[in-house]
């Protein structure tokens, strides 16, 4: 009769050293996510904090320095740069998730020239503004700069217009979403802060991981007035599809502008469709807004 065939054994020192290394690569990976979800808001938030190296002073433009509140008691500096007319529109300005206010000189230069005035505020733990960062914060933050424009500035929402750049859109699309500005515009934004973690962290559960949920895209569902989106397919920080996916939201309501360059390029200062399109949508709904 024929030998049956035998298994090769496998030594139990092999078997013990295999199991090791997958017990430590599991360990490894765990901790990565731990560490991913301990010091998430140091991955999310980028500071710069203390006093300003410029103000709007620096490229000559009327400005005054404005003090907020938020409802939790945390002071907010913010600036309130004056328009080229008394009686344009305002830009209520939010900008992304790194610097602070001096960082966006050249947007708020950009802003004057298409006619308007603006408030851009520093979140919380930003620039001069007291606290630390977090995404209920921002929001609170928002509130008390609308609040400031139709209060104590005395503004109708008719006039204003709000924008948000990357992190800054979700904030904007967050406050459009209550009150009821003249627009909403949107440059380089993203769907929610878990999409964008899951694109660049696919090999982590990154939407479990998230403790922010910035979700752009609900905000957006519940707005009303016009949006104006603007993002690049050579964006490497927030993909092109994120701003396909915000303008399929409501697309009656929504206008998209095509840029070109990275994530970090001064698309407003530089394109020129990019600010014919937001003159046009800023002053177009703020003057339909006026006469409603």
């Amino acid at each position: 009769m024929p030998f049956a065939a035998r298994a090769p054994r496998i030594p139990q020192g092999l078997v013990a050293t295999i199991a090791a290394l997958v017990l430590g690569a599991a360990l490894v990976y765990a901790l990565i996510a731990a560490l991913l979800f301990v010091f998430q808001q140091g991955l999310v938030f980028f500071p710069t904090r203390g006093d300003y190296p410029a103000t709007p002073d620096f490229i000559d433009l009327s400005w005054h320095d404005v003090s907020l509140t938020a409802d939790d008691g945390t002071d907010i500096a913010a600036w309130f740069v004056d328009g080229p007319d008394d009686d344009g529109p305002i830009v209520l300005f939010f900008h992304g998730n790194a610097g602070d206010m001096s960082h966006r000189l050249a947007t708020v230069g950009a802003l004057h020239e298409l006619g308007a005035a603006t408030l851009m505020i520093d979140y919380r733990g930003y620039g001069r503004s007291d606290g630390s960062p977090d995404e209920h914060g921002l929001y609170r933050d928002a509130r008390a700069a609308w609040r400031w424009l139709t209060g104590d500035a005395a503004y109708a929402p008719g006039r204003i217009v709000v924008f948000g750049r990357s992190l800054g859109g979700s904030v904007a699309a967050w406050l459009a979403a209550r009150h009821k500005p003249a627009g909403l515009v949107l440059e380089s934004p993203f769907t929610s802060l878990p999409d964008l973690a899951a694109h660049h962290y696919p090999w982590l559960p990154a939407r479990w991981l998230a403790r922010y949920e910035f979700d752009t895209e609900a905000a957006i569902a519940r707005t009303d007035c016009p949006v104006l989106i603007a993002h690049s397919r050579d964006d490497e920080i927030v993909p092109f599809r994120h701003a396909e996916a915000l303008a399929g939201v409501r697309p009656e309501a929504t206008r998209r502008v095509r840029l070109s360059g990275s994530h970090n390029d001064p698309s407003l200062e530089l394109n020129a469709d990019w600010r014919q399109a937001l003159r046009g949508f800023i002053h177009r709904h703020t003057v339909m807004a006026a006469k409603q």
